[in-house]
């Protein structure tokens, strides 16, 4: 009976075996080919019988010569149908040899058992390894506070082993914890221990990943660096030695860091000041970065930061002169002397000796407002041409460091925007490390409500940066992880983040009462421990100091603090030269008169308009094939060259070409400019026949010329636009221009400007402050119809334009008098001739006092408009821009003009199709001279202001009151164009020709302003 059962089972067994089988199998001795029926699903019984019973059965399949006789009897007779109970057939004998083949065969199967379990083990403890790696910064202790969970979530990772019975996700047992495992080699938790049990791998491995340090870098794509920071991050702050000496020098940075901020507190407790209190690890945070980069060549570390503690950031990171940020805070400063008062303002450069090292290392911080993170994108651009005009294509002597809030690191757009520039050819750094200064809470907003993402950071995955979590109350930790991220960007040349996960002692500023929206958090943080006293008492804990000498070091920066106070208020006004963000040693004449009162002209020998038109036409590069329709384009230029003429194209050609040719740098950068969005420009050369074989004929046009960069960005205006600010800032003597595509584009990058460049202006009237000859190619529609976003110009630079009428100095030429007093040159230009002079003047210009944007609007139309032309002789030595342009018959009988029509831009070449108007192409500085010029010349001539845009969108309101200013209410300037409207078109082409007939020939009706009270 019992073997009838057991015959029972192992058919049971068999039939699992038949059903998994749904393959044909060859088998000897006649056996044939057997498949298991479709329906059978099944598993098999676990245990040693059931894994015994697989490996006869799988043996017999392959042989069944070579099986147990009565195994093989009872394999045919199951696969043949036998019912149950009845496949197994009782051998007549069993001779010893087949006894001891059977035990044999029993013993292999269960050491083979036994293997696997040892293999699954191994298996299971990799996989164990791999999830802490992977979400072992879930679980760490991050939060100073203890209340809150960086990630956002308190849930822990089912497959991180934080209780024993969560060892049941890898089919592990309590039992197992001092079993002994093989360590991966790409693991490093071992040492030099190659062994382990479980349980001190879990130790280590918590450790690791889980304490003060939370680490993000599995994501990365590239091996080789994962490699490379997974030994780095072994070292855990329970591993980590440090020497005395330098746990000594880390608080005495921690001690001028907090005491810098009481003394604010005590002197001004007033004043908002924005101050670092809840992460005074910042400050030896960034020592340590620049410090580690510093013994690995770095000569100048541009950094870029928001407003919260900016002032501990310039009085000890960049070492300014502390009674230069106290005089600051006098309220005796009349306006005019209050250069940089505002935290948003304060910029330095300053050059300070690193401890250890006998080098000196150039710091310097830019300029920032309340337009958070919009001095990322301009810390790059100027870093990106300290590079360049060092020729450091690595970056190992130049480098930038962003300081970043949270809630702004998640919710600014134009973060985005500029790690995506971070690998582009054009304008990469060449890694960047970031430290985000990780509040917990925005203004006032919980994170929870202000971002969807786990930590604030996650932005910096898109460009597979490291991120480096740590608690901001272990500044060993902190310190630990900062000298990781700037090896890591000196290896890698990456961007790399560092997340001080922190708190904020007081509120968004020192007025501020954050318990009305934060209640629990501030009760905690009222309790806290400030981080000084907590590392303060661990070193005199372990002996590193003793109280004495720590309280010695308190009262001595104490005392500096007071002494520079005693100065600040001795001390005369601080000249803007301390403050300036891009000093350029020896550039400017700051004691005395400029130099040069006059702009030169800026018209060039024909022979050289002649050369750069033949360069331009031509293809430099022999055996380079070029596209048929560029072909045609390169022919029509060698007319205008014939006929002595040029477009708006070739003019931008010649103005470049020229500037080369007297060792300025020329850089183009913008959407699609390489070509020009309009198929107009073709700096760049594509061969037909080899794929990415390039040719740029402006890098041929002189033997020793300065270079040529054109290069395409990537799709965006506010990071892009910001970069090359930055980049312009960098040097005097370049001419940086960044161009916006059409359109909706256009309306953007008018958007971005509003926002980028009054940022980084600290007023007019200043012609030094500027500090960079940016030039924005603004290529609108105009207003053209299509339809609201590619009808729009938009004109908000303008209405942000002071202009004064007169001249500073008896020295001063009217127009160079009013150049002076502007923040920045807006111009709509009408020929090609005067776009030449332009671009030429932002350069020429004597840049001792002139150093501001040229904002230029170009409706595509004048492109390729067929009247859109100018001669060589507008363009030859002797000539320079010209403030108005005019085409009429009646100029030799200036009495019988009637109308005077003054007008900017397109709509110049709509007007004198029919009839002359004057053009004013530059429309700030305001040119009062050539308008009241004009004026007294046709002094009987009613004066009429002409725009294509409507009447609350284009230059009329700001025309206006200038146009008063000079000519007195005696004589009105009457408004010619559309009516005030919501959109700039309607989408109707029909629509906006009636609209343009409407307003022309108002233009033109003598009578229709008869009557009418201005």
């Amino acid at each position: 009976m019992l073997l009838r059962l057991l015959a029972a089972r192992l058919y049971t067994q068999c039939a699992g075996l038949l059903a998994k089988r749904d393959v044909p199998r060859q088998g000897g001795g006649g056996c044939g080919s057997r498949r298991a029926s479709s329906g059978a699903t099944e598993s098999f019984l676990s245990g040693t019988s059931s894994n015994y019973v697989e490996e006869m059965y799988f043996a017999w399949l392959d042989n069944p010569r070579a099986s147990i006789k009565s195994w093989d009897a009872f394999f045919r007779n199951a696969s043949a149908g036998a019912p149950p109970g009845h496949a197994y057939q009782r051998p007549l004998s069993v001779s010893p040899e087949h006894r001891a083949k059977l035990i044999e065969s029993h013993g292999l199967a269960r050491s083979q058992a036994k293997t696997d379990k040892l293999v699954e083990d191994h298996l299971a403890v990799q996989s164990l390894i791999r999830a802490y790696q992977i979400r072992g910064h879930h679980v760490a202790q991050l939060d100073p506070l203890g209340i809150l969970d960086a990630d956002l979530d308190s849930f822990v990772p089912s497959d991180l082993i934080t209780t024993i019975d969560k060892l049941a996700f890898y089919d592990l047992h309590e039992s197992d914890l001092d079993k002994v495992f093989q360590l991966p080699t790409t693991t490093f938790i071992g040492g030099s221990e190659s062994t382990l049990s479980l349980r001190e791998i879990i130790r280590r491995l918590e450790s690791t990943y889980c304490q003060h340090i939370g680490l993000e870098f599995m994501f990365i794509n590239d091996v080789e660096q994962c490699q490379w920071i997974r030994p780095e991050c072994s070292r855990c702050p329970g591993v980590m030695k440090f020497s005395s000496e330098e746990k000594r020098t880390l608080l005495a940075r921690l001690v001028r860091s907090m005491r810098f901020e009481d003394f604010l507190a005590r002197k001004w407790s007033s004043e908002k000041r924005f101050g670092l209190e809840g992460c005074e690890v910042m400050i030896p945070a960034l020592k340590t970065i620049i410090d580690k980069s510093s013994e690995m060549g770095i000569e100048n570390v541009i950094l870029g930061m928001p407003h919260r503690g900016r002032l501990n950031v310039l009085a000890n990171v960049i070492r300014k002169e502390l009674e230069q940020i106290f005089c600051q805070f006098d309220p005796k400063l009349e306006a005019a002397d209050e250069v940089g008062r505002r935290y948003s303002q304060l910029l330095a450069d300053e050059k300070a000796g690193q401890p250890g090292h006998q080098q000196n290392i150039t710091l310097s911080a830019g300029g920032q407002s309340s337009h958070l993170e919009a001095v990322d994108p301009v810390v790059q651009g100027k870093t990106k041409a300290e590079q360049f005009y060092r020729g450091d294509t690595s970056g190992k002597k130049v480098m930038s460091i962003l300081v970043h809030g949270d809630a702004a690191f998640a919710g600014q757009g134009v973060v985005y925007e500029t790690f995506h520039l971070s690998d582009l050819p054009s304008y990469t750094t060449n890694g960047t490390i970031h430290v985000v200064v990780n509040n917990q809470i925005g203004f006032t907003t919980d994170p929870r409500m202000a971002r969807s993402s786990p930590y604030p950071t996650d932005v910096a995955r898109v460009v597979n940066a490291p991120i480096f979590h740590v608690n901001a109350d272990n500044p060993e930790a902190v310190i630990y992880v900062c000298g990781v991220a700037a090896e890591w960007r000196n290896t890698f040349n990456k961007d790399v983040i560092v997340d001080l996960v922190c708190y904020r002692r007081r509120g968004h500023n020192e007025m501020d009462e954050p318990m009305f929206t934060q209640p629990l958090m501030y009760k905690q943080i009222h309790k806290q421990v400030p981080v000084l006293k907590k590392y303060a008492d661990k070193l005199i804990a372990e002996g590193t100091v003793t109280l004495q000498e720590f309280e010695e070091e308190i009262a001595k920066y104490d005392r500096i603090c007071e002494e520079a106070y005693t100065r600040s208020k001795d001390k005369k006004i601080l000249h803007i030269k301390h403050w300036l963000d891009s000093p350029w040693p020896g550039f400017f004449n700051l004691d005395g008169e400029p130099k040069s009162m006059a702009c030169p002209p800026t018209g060039i020998p024909e022979d050289m308009l002649t050369h750069i038109g033949t360069v331009a036409s031509s293809v430099p590069l022999e055996g380079f094939v070029i596209h048929g329709g560029l072909s045609r384009i390169l022919r029509s230029r060698v007319e205008m060259i014939k006929n002595r003429t040029v477009d708006w194209a070739l003019a931008e050609y010649m103005a470049f070409g020229s500037l080369l040719k007297e060792g300025i740098h020329v850089r183009l950068s913008g959407q699609d400019v390489e070509r020009g969005t309009f198929s107009h420009r073709h700096h760049v050369l594509h061969d037909q026949e080899v794929d990415r074989r390039t040719c740029v004929p402006m890098n041929h046009l002189w033997p020793d010329q300065a270079p040529y960069t054109v290069c395409n960005s990537s799709l965006s205006e506010y990071g892009v636009l910001g970069f090359e600010l930055g980049f312009a800032m960098a040097s005097p003597n370049a001419l940086v221009c960044w161009e916006a595509q059409f359109g909706d584009f256009h309306n953007t990058a008018s958007a971005s400007s509003a926002c980028i460049i009054p940022v980084h202006q600290l007023g007019p009237g200043q012609g030094v402050d500027s500090s960079n000859t940016l030039v924005l190619l603004l290529c609108s529609s105009g207003v053209s119809g299509p339809g609201p976003q590619n009808s729009s110009g938009a004109r908000e630079p303008v209405q942000l334009s002071p202009g004064v009428l007169g001249s500073r100095s008896s020295a001063m030429t009217v127009e160079v008098g009013q150049l002076y007093d502007c923040n920045w040159i807006v111009v709509n230009c009408s020929t090609p001739a005067n776009y030449f002079h332009v671009l030429r003047r932002q350069i020429l210009l004597p840049s001792e006092i002139f150093l501001f944007q040229l904002i230029i609007f170009t409706p595509k139309s004048l492109l390729r408009h067929p009247e859109a032309k100018s001669g060589f002789d507008e363009m030859v030595s002797g000539t320079s821009f010209r403030g108005s342009s005019r085409v009429w018959a009646a100029a030799q009988a200036p009495a019988e003009v009637k109308r005077l029509i003054l007008c900017t831009g397109k709509v110049y070449y709509d007007l004198t199709q029919a009839h002359p108007a004057t053009s004013f192409p530059q429309i700030s500085p305001f040119p009062f001279d050539l308008v009241k010029q004009e004026a007294e010349k046709y002094s009987g001539a009613e004066l009429i202001w002409c725009q294509e845009e409507h009447k609350n969108m284009g230059y009329y309101d700001y025309i206006k009151p200038r146009c008063l200013t000079v000519l007195g209410q005696a004589r009105p300037i009457w408004y010619v164009g559309r009516d005030p409207a919501a959109a700039p078109a309607t989408g109707n082409k029909n629509a906006h020709l009636v609209s343009l007939k409407r307003f022309l020939d108002t233009a033109f009706n003598l009578e229709a302003f008869e009557g009418k009270t201005f």
